[in-house]
């Protein structure tokens, strides 16, 4: 493919698939999907790699800039409250890795830790697989393709719709039947929660939902709900509720696309 100024690739990898979009930060184009790849393996750090190799291999892209979203499933994301006192980035660390070692039972030798460490309030900490990325960073240089960013897509999703979710409301992320819900409140995400949709999952299983999480996490009951991915259609717009507000954000990007590719376009804003 022949590069255009401002145009770069987006690849979203998720165990057994990988997608290939390309966008441009100039113009109101969509993003454009170039290719996919479903592949045996899963999970395993050398499949995953093959994969993205043959992937950016068929697009015969070199230098063109990559960035890759990785389904959560590959990642870890959970929230650190720091400790009392703290002024160092070390104290913070420490306090991730002791909650760490809590939720998942396992240190975090294998895990390369990114958050947006703040002494002053709690904080999201995400967790990528130091070897799935040193495979993916190996591919992109053989490739001569710039890696410009490496995120899970809940990250991504937030990061692009965070200006879009208004004091009050919490922000959720559908993708593959599994709601993402981050709990906000005064400004910072307190928890992030993940549940599987029943089927046929509307507005009323949706309040109780967040009324529940609520309870549990001992935080005020959101009147909005903004979500982002691939929602149910009983919460599209014009749905309403007396107990929830929902409200859809990029509802109809990638409208027909698989996963994967949906995945690959978390965070574009091409």
């Amino acid at each position: 493919m022949r590069r255009r100024f401002g145009q770069s690739l987006r690849v979203g990898i998720a165990p057994g698939a990988v997608a290939l979009l390309k966008t441009s930060r100039f113009g109101s184009a969509a993003p454009e999907l170039v290719a996919e790849l479903a592949f045996d393996g899963g999970s395993h750090p050398e499949s995953i790699a093959g994969a993205l190799r043959l992937l950016l291999e068929g697009a015969a892209s070199p230098t063109w800039p990559v960035t890759i979203v990785l389904a959560d499933e590959l990642a870890r994301i959970w929230q650190v409250a720091p400790p009392e006192g703290s002024a160092r980035l070390a104290d913070l660390e420490a306090a991730a890795a002791l909650r760490f070692q809590t939720l998942f039972g396992e240190p975090t030798g294998a895990w390369q830790l990114a958050a947006g460490w703040d002494a002053t309030q709690p904080f999201l900490v995400a967790a990528l697989p130091r070897h799935l990325l040193a495979l993916i960073g190996q591919v992109c240089a053989a490739q001569r393709a710039p890696l410009v960013e490496l995120v899970p897509q809940f990250v991504a999703g937030f990061n692009q719709w965070r200006g879009s979710v208004k004091a009050g409301a919490w922000y959720g992320l559908v993708q593959q039947r599994v709601l993402s819900l981050a709990a906000i409140e005064d400004g910072a995400i307190r928890a992030v929660r993940a549940s599987a949709l029943p089927e046929g999952a509307g507005l009323d299983w949706l309040a109780a939902h967040v009324a529940r999480e609520a309870l549990r996490l001992n935080v005020s009951v959101p009147a909005r709900l903004c979500v982002s991915g691939h929602a149910p259609a009983a919460w599209s717009l014009g749905a309403t509720h007396p107990a929830l507000s929902c409200h859809l954000l990029g509802q109809g990007q990638g409208a027909g696309w698989s996963d994967c590719a949906r995945l690959a376009a978390t965070g574009s804003r091409a």
